[in-house]
């Protein structure tokens, strides 16, 4: 059946996202309609705002939610009403060579639905009945969405939403980039450039893997103040020193693993340059297209370096996000306090905005 569902709009890059009245259709064969309960702000949804990420507008903005199943369409077995769910806008066919590797955050097929669904429709529309793409395959930043199966994974029902729709990126980016990613061994060094909601996460993946040193490296205080709360044992305010790679390697004598999770050149060169002999850094941050870095090629035979990128935390989001929060539910993990604010889907606005400013470590809107 067709819902009416407020949603969070794209209408033209480089304009303030709008709030309207969408329709969401319901669910064909291999599909679900979800009402959401909660979907996180992410800096990915701003990028597609700016043609950053270059989804064509209009666009329903949010792929990092969770709620629960409303109607399954034909097909459907894994599912059905009343399953709490968590979107990822990882889509898979399971068929290519990188699917069956396990490695399904590289499906060579998933481009075809990067701003649709798999079948290259949508299930949005807006007032004028003219079709609305919706981001990553999900556009769950509204009150119902229509999504395939393959982009839902089932949780945990006493996890709470706020909580459980942050696995959908931001946990999983930054502890599966510790976790998957760089395999981090116990005892080593570690540094996190950028200490935004992936960062964060970084950090406490860096704790739970036991890593037993960690800077944290930003220009805000107040994000380097938070980075202690999750675990970093060193800070650097860039603000504050010449070169933050110095300053890096100037307190661990080089770092095993460092994490770039702003997505930007000249960061990702200064987390390659923190690094010791024979460390990792992975490039976590979603840069712009025509962003370029620059290393010491000799550096990498000679030290035995790796840079390397991790999208997703390189999940498998059937395995990995009940992992984490099976992690979250033994107190290894910190999600309550990721959540700085909530907001009503009407200040959506307000909410993009906040994150902007820096002032929160996630920012979640919730449906009533």
């Amino acid at each position: 059946m067709d819902r009416q569902a407020k949603a969070v709009v794209c209408r033209e890059w480089g304009q303030p996202v709008q709030v309207e009245t969408i329709t969401v259709e319901g669910p064909k064969r291999d599909e679900i309609t979800i009402k959401i309960a909660a979907c996180g702000v992410c800096h990915s949804d701003l990028s597609a705002t700016t043609g950053k990420i270059p989804y064509p507008p209009p666009l329903v903005l949010g792929h990092e939610a969770a709620g629960v199943v409303v109607e399954v369409g034909e097909g459907v077995t894994a599912f059905k009403e009343g399953d709490h769910v968590v979107s990822t806008f990882i889509s898979m066919c399971g068929k290519c060579s990188q699917c069956v590797r396990g490695r399904p955050v590289l499906c060579e097929n998933a481009r075809k639905a990067m701003f649709n669904l798999p079948d290259g429709t949508v299930r949005t529309k807006g007032a004028d009945g003219e079709p609305l793409n919706v981001f990553g395959a999900c556009g769950v930043m509204a009150e119902f969405a229509t999504m395939h199966v393959d982009n839902c994974v089932k949780v945990d029902e006493t996890v709470p939403m706020q909580n459980a729709a942050l696995v959908g990126c931001a946990v999983m980016t930054g502890v599966g980039a510790v976790f998957n990613t760089a395999k981090l061994e116990p005892g080593s060094r570690a540094a996190v450039f950028g200490i935004g909601g992936v960062g964060l996460n970084a950090i406490q993946g860096c704790v739970t893997a036991g890593a037993e040193m960690i800077v944290a490296v930003d220009s805000n205080p107040a994000k380097l103040e938070m980075a202690k709360e999750f675990g970093a044992t060193h800070t650097v305010n860039i603000n504050e020193v010449e070169d933050a790679a110095k300053a890096v390697k100037k307190m661990t004598g080089g770092v095993d693993y460092a994490f770039e999770c702003v997505g930007a050149g000249p960061v990702v060169e200064q987390a390659y340059k923190s690094l010791g002999r024979g460390g990792t850094a992975v490039v976590v941050g979603v840069a712009d297209p025509k962003d370029k870095t620059s290393l010491t090629t000799l550096t990498l035979p000679a030290d035995e370096r790796t840079l390397k990128g991790s999208w997703l935390g390189s999940a498998r989001p059937q395995h990995d996000f009940p992992r984490i929060l099976g992690l979250y539910k033994a107190g290894k993990l910190k999600l309550d306090e990721l959540v700085t604010r909530t907001y009503p889907i009407e200040d959506a606005v307000q909410a993009f905005d906040d994150m902007v400013a820096g002032k929160n470590a996630r920012g979640v809107i919730v449906f009533e």
